[in-house]
Order: structure tokens, then C-alpha cells, then sequence
């Protein structure tokens, strides 16, 4: 609870105001039994129609204060469940932000959305009933009880054995079902993912007619769910009429026994109607604190999932940052004897001692066969991952002495997999410098060669994308994110195979851009084709997580033979494509 209570304390005033509100309606419940006693007692019987219609007012202004207090009860209980709910995915959405690539690896996209969702609801659920029933379960159930046991003790004896029996159960009930509701999160999570990489590949998908395997597949999982539920919510079926079957027989031993005292001139007929009101009410409050319980043990099952994600130590943060205020300017890029794992419990290096200076303002290709640690490897300069051994430095400084906002503020990417979000072309160009006017967008986008398809557009620059970036092409939505990160004007600009579905003319035309727009920029170009990158000022040649070579195209002919086997396949490629 004390992980929690920072969520209830801004609006402490709504978790208290509910419970106390609802005690209205707890002595309107208590009182209206023994006043409609009196009238069947005592008015019915006299035909005293003033002393009916006195004791029935005030039957009414009790229900009154009722109606108010439910009310009041369920809004302000509203009210803390919903501010408590927004407060607390708030904050999960700002921790899984602040993750690293490593921290994101154990949880899945599916599982995320479901715990910043469902999970969630589940404990704004939790809350809202807990909250109205906090006070007016247990206030009926006690009230009923000193009310039945005064009105008629021997009657209320009945209670000692049916409180006990429904006790059992109901405990017996949670704790079948607490471990139940855990497993049906987690085929949720499962459906959910599922559905989201289902949706996001749709194109995928059809493109090899595999939907009747994706739709197998998804109904395996949904089957999962389904039965997963169903076991968790026979928990629930079994609960309803095993309260009603302990009412129903209750009521009937009451009415029974208590007829029988009436008989023997013992007991009202008055007394009997609302002594049954008084067992019926503690069963309701009973059957109140059964769902809360039953509520609270999926609730219990989703506030672990939320506490796995909040407790979740961010293993790459800047709180030991020496520099912060420090910001990259220069460009200088150097790897000190870098060695780097993605699974630590392994002796696999991805990379494996790199040592490699890149000097400010220059043009860096790297090349090299499909997992060879290129995209690893630059991905650790923005500290998108942290070394094992060794240094990475940044203008001579460690990256791990920068704040993480000025280090990535200094370095522009364009990653393998181009994402584009809904929104505007500008809206998404904007990413890179979100203050920027209209002639600073037109001019990245020229430099990017993206300028040409945008004003094709009816709406040109305004045309909203889609999902993803689906109403546009491989290649233009290449260049909108290099249009992007140029926008962006950083120190360091990585291209990591961000031109393979362009031709090679365009990116000729954008390389040419590179050099005079992006002259004091340092360039780092990660490519599959030489003649992407045999104009650089440096090479670099990777081959299983080493470099294997390192400098200009014609060296790198003479002395590199990885480089010359690379190069003479794509040209033996370029021959056969050509004939």
C-alpha cells in the first residue's frame, strides 16, 4: 500500500468523502426495517392513519438522505478510482519511457499495453467498489446483526451457524481464484501481442497468404483466453448461488421459526417482517464483501504486474553522470577496446574489443556481412546500450558523463527499421526540431531528396500519414526520416542502412547533400553496398564483431580480403543484373 498511497494522497478528500457517504444509506438500511415494524405493529392494527402517515414521512427523508448519500458515495468514489488510475499509468508510461533497450527486451509490446491498460482497470475497479462498500458492508452487516440479536435473540441464534459456513466458503472461493485471475492476465498479455504484431504486419502477411496460419495462431491464443477466463470466473459462478442458496434457506428457517413464534403469541407479525429485512441484509452485505474480496484478489494479481514494471531497475541512467550540463558539440567519436553482450550470462561477444577514433566533421562507412555488430556498435555512442568493457567516448568525454537528454540531443539516427508516426508529414519532420519554421522543414527535406514526392501531394507538406507511415513508400518514408534527423542539426548523424530502398541516383544526390549541408557534421554511414560507402573518408570492415579493416576504398582493395570478397560479389551482381 505505501507504493500506492502517493496516488491516493492528492485526493484523500474523494477517498474519504465516499466511504462517509455512504453510511447514509447504512442507517437508512438499519432504520427503515424497524419503522415499517411499527407500522404493521402498531398503525396497521389501530387504522391510525396519522401515526401511518407520520412514521411514513420520516421513512421518506430517511430515504432521501439515502438517495443523497449513494450518490455522493459513487461519485466521489468515482472520482478517486479515475484520478487514481490516470496518476498511476502516468507514471508506468513515464518508467517504461525512461527504459533501456535491454529493460524493454523483458517485457513484451503486448504485455505492456496490457498492464498500462487492463491491469490498471482492474485496480480503478478494485478501488471504486472497495470504496463504496468499504463502509457500508461491514456498517449493514453489523448494524443488521445488533438489530436482529435486540429485536429477537433466540431468532438471531440462526446467524451463528450460517456466518460461519459462508465464512468458509467465501474463503475458500478467493483462494482458488487469486492464482486463477494471475494466469488469465497472462493469456491477455499473450492475446495481445498476438494482436499486435498481427495488426502491424498485416502487409506482411498477405503479402505470403499466411492469414490462415495468423488466424490459427491467433485462435489458439484466444482459446487460451478463453479458457483461462472461464476457469478463473467459475470462481465467481459458483459464489452467486451459493449466497443465494444460504439466503433463500436462511429466510426460510427464519420465517419458519419466527412463524411459529408468532403462533405461540411470542413475536409481532411486524417484528418477523423486519427481522427477515435484517437477515437478508446480512447476507447482502456479506455477498458486498465477497465481490470486494473476489475483486481484490484480480486486482492483487494486476498490481503485481504493475509493481514488475515499476520496480524495474533502469540499468542505463544518467543519476552518475559527471558532465550534465555538458552538451556535444565537436563531433569526436572514440571506442576504447569496446566489447559489448546482449545476454551477459553468455561468453559471446557481440563485439569484441573495438578500438576505432572517428575524427570530427568526417565521413565514416562501416560494412560487413548481415550480424557482424554494426548496428550494435553505433548504437552505443547515444548509449541506446552500455559496454561491457571498454570506453566509448564523445569530445573526448564518456558518454556515461553526459545527461542522456544532451547526448542523444547531440546525435541524429536513422535506424534500420524507419518508423513514422500518425500525423502530418510535418508534424513528423517536427521530431527533429520541433520549433522549426516552414523554410527550415523545406530545406531538410530538400538535402533528404524528399522534397520532390512531398509536393506531389495534394496537401503537400500537410498530407497526414498514416499507422506507420503505410501511405508511402519504402523509399520516400526512408527519406522523411532522414529529413528528420537532418532537420535535427546534430553534431553526429548515423545512417545505419537508412538508404536501401532508395536508388542509387537519389542517394547519390543525398550523399552530395551530405557533403555541403552537413560539412562539420560527423557522418557515420552503416551500409550493405560498397557503393554507398567507397566515397568515405574512412572505411570500416567488421567481420563476427572485430574490425577486420579500416580505411579508404582503394587500400581497402589492395589489403582487406572480407572487403575485396564483398566487393567482387556485388560487382559479379551488378555484371549478371546487367547482362
Amino acid at each position: 500500500m505505501k507504493r500506492y498511497f502517493k496516488y491516493v494522497k492528492p485526493y484523500l478528500f474523494y477517498f474519504i468523502a465516499g466511504p462517509l457517504l455512504m453510511i447514509l444509506e447504512v442507517v437508512g438500511e438499519v432504520v427503515l426495517p424497524a419503522l415499517m415494524a411499527k407500522i404493521i405493529n402498531v398503525g396497521a392494527p389501530d387504522r391510525n392513519i396519522g401515526y401511518i402517515v407520520g412514521v411514513g414521512a420520516v421513512m421518506a427523508v430517511f430515504s432521501f438522505f439515502m438517495m443523497l448519500g449513494g450518490i455522493g458515495g459513487a461519485y466521489f468514489a468515482s472520482k478517486a478510482a479515475m484520478n487514481f488510475g490516470a496518476d498511476l499509468r502516468k507514471d508506468l508510461f513515464r518508467k517504461v519511457q525512461k527504459f533501456s533497450f535491454a529493460n524493454l527486451d523483458r517485457f513484451s509490446t503486448g504485455s505492456l499495453v496490457t498492464r498500462l491498460t487492463n491491469d490498471i482497470t482492474q485496480m480503478q475497479n478494485l478501488i471504486m467498489m472497495g470504496l463504496r462498500m468499504m463502509l457500508r458492508a461491514p456498517g449493514m452487516l453489523i448494524g443488521a446483526i445488533i438489530m436482529a440479536f435486540v429485536m429477537n435473540p433466540s431468532l438471531a441464534s440462526i446467524l451463528l451457524v450460517v456466518l460461519p459456513v459462508l465464512g468458509t466458503g467465501i474463503g475458500l472461493i478467493i483462494r482458488i481464484g487469486f492464482p486463477r485471475f494471475g494466469k488469465m492476465q497472462e493469456k491477455l498479455d499473450k492475446l495481445n501481442s498476438t494482436i499486435q504484431e498481427n495488426l502491424t504486419n498485416v502487409r506482411v502477411i498477405k503479402s505470403f497468404v499466411r492469414e490462415n496460419f495468423e488466424e490459427k495462431k491467433f485462435g489458439e491464443s484466444n482459446q487460451d483466453l478463453k479458457d483461462a477466463s472461464m476457469s478463473a470466473f467459475k470462481v465467481v459462478i459458483f459464489q452467486m448461488p451459493l449466497m443465494s442458496l444460504m439466503m433463500n434457506l436462511t429466510t426460510l428457517a427464519v420465517v419458519w421459526f419466527g412463524g411459529k413464534q408468532i403462533m405461540a403469541g411470542g413475536m409481532e407479525v411486524g417484528d418477523l417482517t423486519a427481522f427477515t429485512t435484517y437477515i437478508v441484509q446480512v447476507l447482502m452485505s456479506l455477498m458486498m464483501l465477497a465481490m470486494v474480496l473476489l475483486q481484490s484478489t484480480r486486482a492483487v494479481a494486476s498490481s503485481k504486474r504493475i509493481r514488475e514494471v515499476l520496480d524495474t531497475q533502469v540499468d542505463l541512467t544518467d543519476a552518475d553522470a559527471g558532465e550534465k550540463e555538458r552538451e556535444v558539440k565537436k563531433g569526436k567519436i572514440e571506442f576504447r577496446h569496446v566489447s559489448f553482450r546482449y545476454y551477459k550470462d553468455t561468453k559471446e561477444k557481440v563485439l569484441d574489443d573495438i578500438s576505432l577514433v572517428i575524427r570530427p566533421g568526417e565521413t565514416v562507412g562501416i560494412i560487413g556481412s548481415t550480424g557482424c555488430g554494426k548496428t550494435t556498435l553505433v548504437q552505443l555512442i547515444p548509449r541506446l546500450y552500455d559496454t561491457d568493457e571498454g570506453e566509448v567516448l564523445v569530445d573526448d568525454l564518456d558518454v556515461r558523463n553526459y545527461s542522456l537528454e544532451n547526448l542523444r540531443g547531440g546525435v541524429g539516427m536513422v535506424l534500420q527499421k524507419n518508423v513514422l508516426f500518425s500525423g502530418t508529414i510535418s508534424e513528423n519532420l517536427k521530431w527533429g526540431d520541433d520549433g522549426a519554421g516552414e523554410d527550415q522543414i523545406a530545406e531538410a527535406a530538400r538535402a533528404a531528396q524528399a522534397d520532390g514526392f512531398i509536393c506531389s501531394f495534394k496537401e503537400g507538406y500537410e498530407t497526414v500519414l498514416g499507422q506507420g507511415g503505410v501511405n508511402v513508400s519504402g523509399g520516400q518514408k526512408q527519406r522523411l526520416c532522414i529529413a528528420r534527423a537532418l532537420l535535427k542539426k546534430p553534431a553526429i548523424l548515423i545512417l545505419d542502412d537508412s538508404t536501401s530502398a532508395v536508388d542509387t541516383a537519389t542517394e547519390a544526390k543525398i550523399r552530395q547533400a551530405f557533403a555541403t549541408s552537413l560539412k562539420n557534421t560527423t557522418k557515420i554511414m552503416i551500409a550493405q553496398r560498397i557503393s554507398s560507402v567507397m566515397e568515405a573518408d574512412k572505411i570500416v570492415v567488421m567481420e563476427e564483431g572485430k574490425i577486420v579493416g579500416m580505411g579508404k576504398h582503394e587500400e581497402l582493395l589492395k589489403s582487406c580480403v572480407p572487403y575485396q570478397e564483398i566487393y567482387d560479389s556485388q560487382m559479379e551482381n551488378r555484371k549478371e543484373a546487367g547482362a
